[in-house]
């Protein structure tokens, strides 16, 4: 497509000589502007689609793919009920659970409110996101008044390991002075950090039996938490529960019903943040346009004697189109590179950021995360790359054109 004197005439001019430093400039600008909107780019949709990924597992890890809950009642026979579930092809494990609000308290005074989550032992076991985090203590042998606690928890009540946590009920006993709030203590045997500062902060889990206890419901479960195969394709799963547990009434929500509202707006923060962060690409193209421009009018004379030499139109054309382009097509790689690479090491650049600093950059009770994730869709990246490089092929076309419909005999009378 460009032959070896297309190729040495455009690398010629994309050499800076004395005269043309002006122009030379704006170009590095325009290839620092390039590399600078592809790396963002990169980076940003990185970072979006790790926080995606590492919050749905967060959330799903806790709260099970799908949850079946009784209609206006609690699911008895939950044990059987459970076993029928475990039939449905693409059912992983089912897990019964009787789950309230509570008031938390320490033996230091303080109280803050979150969530009790009565769980068998082996269900708190097939739950990893506990189960695999636990920080100190162990979860053999729970049972009686045992309790496993969030980090978040342990440390705003001054909660240490083999502590003892209270739990106040808002649902009291009635007595001739009126209603009493119900008040358990419980043993706390194991901590544990999922990395979620909000399940951190808010959860405690306790044998079954306890809860049953504790909130009145015995021998019943409030839910039964599924996990499957596939939860991006649950529906027929979703669909086969009511009629494996036909004659039990009973509502089925899954995670995309439950989180839907959450999940939308962070796909729609992506796409906006795609569309924003390549303006800046769309800035160091129009860059490149006018460093084109320009130096197309330096070289009407070389253009012309081109021209008068025998080089034709198209070859012209050709010319400026790879001088263009190089710049362009050099940014974009440059762009990638930094962004692969700032993504591959994301979490270490921001510790090191943060202690030159001194300050917190990635606060955990705001977004959750304990650190900064990022993950490659490198289909993705491949789409920004191809972006870069077609508006940088773009940028050339209106200046090469120019150049080559420059006419040898104006040009050379005016020189």
């Amino acid at each position: 497509m460009f032959n070896a004197f297309e190729r040495r005439v455009a690398f010629r001019y994309l050499r800076a000589r004395k005269g043309e430093r002006f122009v030379s400039i704006i170009a590095i600008f325009s290839l620092i502007g390039i590399a600078l909107g592809v790396a963002t780019l990169i980076i940003v949709m990185s970072v979006m689609n790790g926080f995606r990924q590492e919050l749905l597992a967060q959330i799903l890890g806790l709260n099970g793919d799908i949850g079946v809950y009784g209609a206006g009642h609690n699911i008895s026979q939950y044990d059987a009920a459970a076993g029928k579930l475990m039939k449905i092809p693409g059912v992983i494990s089912a897990i019964p659970i009787v789950q309230g609000e509570v008031l938390m308290t320490g033996p230091h005074g303080g109280a803050i409110g979150g969530v009790a989550r009565g769980i068998q032992p082996s269900g708190l076991a097939d739950l990893k996101t506990v189960s695999h985090h636990i920080i100190s203590g162990t979860l053999k042998g729970f049972s009686g008044n045992d309790v496993a606690i969030g980090a978040g928890v342990g440390t705003q009540l001054g909660i240490p390991l083999d502590g003892t946590i209270t739990l106040v009920l808002p649902q009291g006993n009635a007595t001739i002075i009126g209603t009493i709030p119900r008040i358990e203590s419980f043993h706390v045997t194991a901590i544990f950090q999922t990395g979620m500062a909000q399940y951190d902060s808010s959860f405690v889990f306790l044998p079954l039996k306890a809860a049953q206890t504790l909130f009145r419901a015995p021998d019943a479960a409030t839910q039964i938490q599924l996990f499957v195969k596939n939860p991006d394709k649950d529906g027929p799963i979703k669909a086969a529960i009511p009629q494996a547990l036909s004659g039990t009434p009973v509502n089925v929500v899954d995670w995309q019903d439950s989180n839907n509202a959450f999940f939308a707006a962070v796909n729609v923060e992506r796409n906006v943040m795609f569309l924003i962060l390549t303006l800046i690409i769309i800035v160091a193209v129009f860059n490149v346009v006018s460093s084109m421009i320009m130096m197309v009018k330096d070289k009407t004379a070389d253009i012309a004697i081109l021209r008068t030499m025998g080089a034709s139109s198209g070859s012209v054309l050709r010319i400026f189109f790879m001088v263009g382009a190089s710049v362009g097509v050099l940014g974009t790689v440059i762009g990638f590179g930094l962004g692969v690479v700032f993504c591959t090491y994301i979490e270490n650049i921001r510790m090191f950021i943060q202690n030159i600093t001194g300050t917190q950059l990635f606060n955990p009770t705001v977004y959750y995360l304990e650190s900064l994730p990022a993950k490659l869709e490198w289909s993705q990246v491949i789409e920004v790359v191809l972006l870069a490089i077609a508006l940088s092929f773009a940028a050339t076309i209106y200046p090469s054109w120019r150049a080559a419909r420059t006419d040898p005999v104006e040009a050379l009378r005016h020189e």
